[in-house]
């Protein structure tokens, strides 16, 4: 009887899987693997009657996959309780042979010892039975809850928040050097990854490449291709990265990998997260074709600085570069026009009004010439940018890595320089060139996790938020409302420490026609730009420490 119930269990166990693997070959079959084991960014919006059927076969199959799972789980464990029951009884059915005197003498008492012995027995392999269930369960709810964590994250989607305050931002870093955002005034402002964030970020990688040679070896197999080493992916291949750690959810990491070996142009990709559990791939992608970045600059006079910033772009010789410059008022504009007619792809907008700069990133996002627009098929990358701001071709690749149109917005951390004739001075050293100051350490300068003027987005997120809010005149304001809005949308913000983008030290004038709140945050401004905490305490205290160098 025993054996024909485990046959019949074997069988209903045997026609479970067999139905899980045809319905995952039709599936497969329907709608391809890689739908299915990737997800990649598309410019054009989806069918909506096309997304809601996928998404519905979707979640019908993750229903019906979620109840052969637990049949099969609850068969397992009848399976196993049945055949400890066999073993036992068949261990009862011998024991009476091993010591038949004795069992003839003392009938009662072998028979109250065996009823004994067979109750334990048993109680002992329903206690094994129901670990085993247990131990299954658990394995179940411990996947169900990973997949659960990765869902919840902030990694593959935008959620909306509540205000900018619960925005966490990510930290840069690369093999030798992390630049932290959780900054107070006794931290470095860029540090060697040692101890426990070593570790942390060398799993992390090594579960990239993992992964990515993984995927490369499926790959290869699938095309009936010799699996090589040469197209795998090391240590060496590892370019930089950024990551974060959300408090409910877990740590994340954006990965970005170039190979050595084939000098090639692809750059891959790899979404990590370690949701307090093992880590978990979440995507694999490359990184697509690095579009033409339009440079968005308001401008007022400042003529000098306005001419270094020109000279820095024709140094970058990026081909994939055009500046849009919105000049206001008639003063200095005949040589604001001389200095853009010196460089390449350099486009000025006149306005005789009032310095806005809402109104000037507006329309330098409305006047992108029309050819480049339609090359970038009706949508454009804009970096909307200061005078003051230097940064290198390294950067402008993380302004297209970390923007997606209607997915993603690119918030850079920059590093804001001291004066420099405070910094130099008090160290008894001559005034440096400026790109020789261009040099992050805690005495020159600090990273200006305030400031969210600067950023990279698609002109399409950027007219569907809808814009700034050009009611605001003047200094200050407007970035941190643009910033609100992509908060409380469902649009991904990446917010990270960036070592390639520097603000340079300018004098700043707060005029009275300000207002209380715009003052207040100049003057802010102002006393943190100059310099450092022990500098301005040098400076402070200059008299004091005369007095005391002389008495010594």
């Amino acid at each position: 009887m025993h054996n024909s119930l485990a046959s019949k269990l074997l069988v209903r166990l045997l026609l479970l899987f067999a139905l899980v693997t045809v319905i995952s070959i039709v599936i497969l079959s329907k709608w391809g693997f890689d739908e299915l084991t990737s997800q990649t960014d598309k410019d054009s919006p989806p069918n909506p009657s096309e997304t809601n059927g996928y998404t519905y076969a979707l979640s019908s199959r993750d229903a019906e996959i979620e109840r052969l799972k637990h049949e099969v789980l609850t068969l397992r464990a009848q399976l196993v309780l049945l055949q400890s029951n066999r073993s036992n009884n068949g261990l009862a059915g011998r024991l009476p042979l091993q010591g038949s005197g004795y069992f003839s003498s003392s009938v009662s008492a072998s028979s109250s010892v065996n009823n004994s012995s067979s109750s334990n027995n048993s109680n002992s392999h329903l206690h094994q039975s129901d670990t085993t269930i247990a131990s299954l369960t658990h394995h179940y709810d411990c996947s169900s809850y990973i997949r659960k964590q990765v869902g919840a994250a902030e990694i593959l989607h935008g959620l909306p928040l509540n205000n900018e305050y619960e925005m966490i931002p990510f930290n840069h870093f690369t093999f030798t050097r992390v630049y932290p955002i959780d900054l107070g005034l006794g931290k470095r402002v860029v540090e060697k990854p040692i101890g426990y964030r070593r570790r942390d970020l060398l799993e992390a990688v090594n579960k990239a490449l993992e992964s990515l040679n993984r995927n490369h070896t499926a790959r290869a197999r699938a095309k009936g291709l010799p699996v090589s080493e040469l197209g795998r992916y090391t240590l060496d291949d590892f370019v930089e990265g950024i990551y974060r750690t959300e408090p409910t959810t877990g740590s994340q990491y954006e990965l970005y990998f170039q190979s050595i070996k084939h000098q090639t142009t692809v750059v891959r990709k790899a979404l990590i997260m370690r949701p307090f559990a093992p880590l978990q791939t979440v995507q694999l992608s490359e990184v697509p074709a690095s579009p033409t970045i339009h440079v968005i600059v308001p401008l007022a006079g400042r003529l000098r600085s306005f001419r270094s910033f020109v000279q820095m772009l024709n140094k970058l010789a990026d081909q994939r570069l055009h500046l849009i410059v919105v000049y206001f008022g008639e003063a200095g504009l005949k040589e604001a026009q001389l200095i853009a007619g010196g460089a390449k792809r350099v486009q000025l907008v006149a306005l005789n009004e009032t310095f806005s700069r809402a109104k000037a990133l507006r329309l330098g996002a409305e006047h992108i010439q029309p050819e480049a627009a339609k090359a970038m098929q009706q949508d454009a990358l804009l970096f909307m940018c200061d005078v003051d701001i230097v940064f290198t071709a390294k950067f402008l690749e993380r302004c297209r890595w970390n923007t997606a149109p209607g997915k993603k917005v690119y918030y850079p951390v920059v590093f804001s320089l001291y004066n420099p004739h405070v910094v130099y001075t008090l160290q008894g050293k001559a005034l440096p060139s400026e790109e020789e100051q261009l040099v992050i350490s805690r005495d020159t300068g600090f990273w200006r996790d305030f400031g969210y003027g600067m950023t990279c987005q698609y002109r399409s997120d950027f007219l569907q938020i809808r814009g700034f809010d050009e009611e605001i005149v003047g200094w200050g304001g407007e970035d941190v409302m643009l910033y609100r809005k992509y908060v409380r949308s469902k649009i991904k913000i990446v917010r990270a420490t960036d070592p390639g983008i520097f603000h340079r030290w300018h004098t700043k004038i707060c005029t009275g026609s300000l207002s209380a709140d715009q003052y207040r945050a100049c003057i802010r401004s102002r006393a943190l730009n100059e310099a450092s905490h022990a500098q301005l305490g040098f400076l402070a205290f200059r008299d004091e420490i005369a007095a005391a160098m002389a008495h010594s």
